[in-house]
């Protein structure tokens, strides 16, 4: 798979935990792809942190609007029925624990469900923003991203760079595999066909727990 196909792929997985009714807020870059993937006939509920709901799918070029642009400034759709408000309400909905599900990317994950995804001085990447409130107010945290960078591992027993937050992580897609955060560690519950048990545990710093019912990742 190219890069393009990996994010689709990743995208495709977690669409699939989404549910009818659930309040659902999604990160800036691969995150936003999961609004095109969606449940069919499911009502869910995506936030922006700054400040709407009901985000529907990306638009086409011709059909993009510059005044209505996500937390990370890419142009969005909203469904009918969606509404607008400042961020003291956008914050309140998040830190009121009204969010079922934050989707984020991340720079590590490590098996005791810490993260890190802000800031490295000195590199062009995004910061903070709205992270640390989403996922300490967010019910559920899954995390979407390439399971290494340039070879390097990303899904540590534990992180090296400062932390976003400690312990909230439930999930892990990656292109390889569907990974649950437990309180033994990371749980590979489906694989990708395309890799075996070894080249996904070679790809990973923290130990894996293999299950004897492991699945097939699907999308």
């Amino acid at each position: 798979m190219d890069r393009n196909e990996i994010k689709q792929f990743i995208a495709k997985r977690i669409g699939r935990l989404l549910h009818d009714g659930d309040v659902v807020n999604l990160g800036i870059g691969l995150p936003t792809m999961v609004a095109n993937y969606l449940p069919e006939g499911a009502n869910i509920f995506l936030q922006s942190e700054n400040g709407f709901i009901m985000v529907g799918p990306a638009p086409l070029k011709e059909d993009e609007d510059m005044r209505i642009v996500n937390a990370g400034g890419q142009c969005v759709t909203i469904l009918p029925g969606g509404v607008f408000f400042n961020s003291a309400t956008s914050f309140g909905i998040i830190r009121g624990g009204h969010v079922d599900m934050t989707v984020l990317g991340a720079l590590q994950v490590d098996e005791k469900g810490n993260l890190a995804n802000w800031m490295i001085p000195g590199k062009m990447v995004p910061g903070m923003g709205g992270a640390m409130d989403l996922v300490t107010g967010a019910k559920k945290v899954t995390i979407a991203m390439e399971h290494t960078a340039k070879g390097a591992k990303k899904i540590l027993k534990e992180c090296t760079l400062p932390l976003t937050a400690a312990g909230q992580v439930d999930y892990i897609v990656t292109e390889m595999g569907f990974m649950e955060v437990t309180k033994d560690g990371i749980v590979l519950r489906e694989i990708n066909p395309e890799f075996t048990v070894e080249q996904v545990q070679d790809a990973t710093e923290a130990t894996l727990i293999i299950p004897e019912d492991i699945k097939e990742m699907g999308v």
